[in-house]
């Protein structure tokens, strides 16, 4: 689907081989479009206006708002497609009856969603266009609903795909990426290619396959030769870039029908960062800045930091703003260094035009010394696996089947103090999530390495199924942090994600399940 209704919808019981015979589930039911609105001429005329390559999806909006009852819908777009938003409005109260207005405030991504607002004009129904469904909305109360629309492009695929023939020799290991408009077309052309290259379409969930954002892209495989990038400007593949400094990228504009090979100063970018964590490790006054265009801020990244600088006695000062510009952070010249909590693009772009540090989060973690300056730049802000708590997503993974059987081995003392490992995992087979991957090899490929009963070395990064053999608790070392779901099919997380002192956990014998990984340390 090229949009997602944030609400819930019921679906039908499911039996032991899946919905009930003969009948799609109530979801699909309501997800299904009347004919009255597909088949209605005078709505097929209206859209004819739009852009044919353009998918508004005017008819499911439709469907979506007369199934809301809506009265007062909210635009909001990129500026991108404004110019589209005035025929947009005269189509939905054409054949709604609602009121519909635009929402003409800047909108950089996904996270400037802005419920608020709209909710504050007395909308009952937004609808976002050009972005994925990245920010999670309230869906307890019925009285205001979201409608993620995509907008995918189609566009002629011929050249895509004779520029890469021409450019890069055959059995080339490829990995393509992109934006959510182009995605659908991404997928086609990797299909396309798969008869002649090793191509991959990589994925940071929580976004979806082959979808980058200008803050979040995904760590690409050693084998993965250039990456390819389909869309227009800069911004993006910058983000994948930066995640991948050693892999050579390419940009494919769809409107200039052109394929160029791009560069990226790597060299210069950390060292401007490293140096405004340099000067901000002895800042005296700190600022922490909240994002409020839409949802860009976090109020839990921010109440992170809050609780870090306490920690340590530095005392700070809370600014909220919707755009952040050096003009006015200079009106506060007792701050020392700024942290904002909005975009870590505008801190790594554009940190250098900020008289005082503009760090990002994760670069506040560095300078606060809570972790060591990562090679490559991270770009996880909205990753579902990520750093730290410094990240939106951290610790909101969704839940994981449990899969596989493993049993702790030993219970020892800490192995970074040289002692025996207190919990060896024995794989029995892999978890659901990895064993439906291409890459089965990578749930193992970073699993601690057994010498001599030892944790040597390694970091266990998947979820899995664990039995307890030692004793009614198992002590927590320093470095390592667990997980635990008694009696469910599904993971949930229980503790802080980052344990810095030994802690204990129930074990509950046999039938707990455990998930253990290690953090670092």
């Amino acid at each position: 689907m090229m949009a997602a209704l944030v609400a819930a919808e019921a679906t039908e019981p499911r039996g032991r081989n899946g919905p009930g015979r003969g009948r799609a589930p109530r979801s699909r039911l309501a997800n299904q479009i009347p004919s009255e609105i597909l088949n209605n001429p005078q709505l097929q005329a209206a859209i004819q206006v739009l852009p044919s390559n353009y998918n508004f999806e005017i008819p499911k909006t439709i469907w979506r708002i007369q199934q809301a009852q809506a009265k007062k819908v909210a635009l909001q777009m990129p500026e991108g497609l404004l110019l589209f938003a005035c025929t947009i409005v005269d189509i939905l109260e054409r054949f709604t009856e609602a009121e519909v207005m635009v929402m003409g405030d800047v909108t950089y991504g996904a996270c400037c969603v802005d419920d608020f607002t709209a909710r504050a004009l007395g909308a009952d129904f937004l609808v976002h266009y050009g972005h994925s469904c990245l920010v999670p909305m309230d869906t307890s109360t019925q009285d205001f609903r979201v409608l993620y629309v995509f907008v995918d492009i189609r566009i002629d695929t011929t050249h895509l795909l004779d520029s890469i023939r021409l450019t890069f020799p055959p059995a080339s290991a490829l990995a393509l990426v992109s934006t959510i408009q182009f995605v659908s077309t991404l997928q086609a052309v990797a299909q396309e290619l798969k008869a002649e290259y090793r191509v991959s379409v990589p994925q940071c969930k929580p976004l979806s396959p082959g979808e980058i954002l200008g803050c979040t892209s995904p760590r690409l495989p050693k084998e993965v030769e250039a990456v390819v990038y389909l869309g227009d400007g800069r911004f993006h593949l910058e983000s994948v870039m930066i995640a991948n400094p050693s892999v050579p990228a390419y940009r494919y504009d769809p409107y200039s029908k052109i394929l160029s090979r791009e560069h990226y100063d790597h060299q210069r970018m950390q060292a401007n960062r490293q140096e405004a964590i340099a000067t901000a490790r002895s800042a005296k006054s700190w600022g922490l800045i909240l994002g409020t265009l839409g949802r860009q801020g976090s109020p839990k990244i921010l109440e992170h930091l809050e609780s870090r600088l306490r920690a340590l006695g530095f005392p700070f000062v809370r600014l909220l703003l919707s755009e952040i510009f050096p003009s006015k952070l200079s009106l506060l010249p007792e701050v020392d260094v700024w942290v904002q909590v909005a975009c870590p693009r505008l801190s790594i772009d554009w940190g250098t035009a900020f008289p005082k540090p503009l760090l990002t989060p994760y670069e506040a973690a560095v300078a606060l010394r809570d972790i060591s300056w990562q090679q490559p730049y991270p770009m996880d802000f909205y990753a579902g696996s990520s750093l730290g708590p410094w990240t939106v997503n951290h610790g909101r993974e969704r839940p994981l089947q449990a899969a596989g059987r493993l049993a702790l081995e030993e219970v020892g003392r800490d192995p970074t103090q040289g002692g025996e490992a207190w919990a060896w995992p024995g794989i029995d087979r892999l978890p659901g999530d990895v064993r439906r991957s291409r890459h089965p090899a990578a749930a193992t490929e970073n699993a601690p390495q057994r010498a001599g009963g030892r944790l040597t070395s390694g970091t266990l990064t998947k979820v899995y199924d664990l039995r307890c053999r030692r004793g009614p608790r198992a002590p927590l070392q320093p470095g390592l942090a667990m997980l635990a779901a008694a009696g469910t099919r599904r993971w949930r997380r229980s503790l802080p994600e980052t344990l810095l002192g030994p802690r204990a956990l129930p074990c509950g014998g046999a039938a707990s399940r455990l998930v253990v990984f290690r953090t670092g340390g």
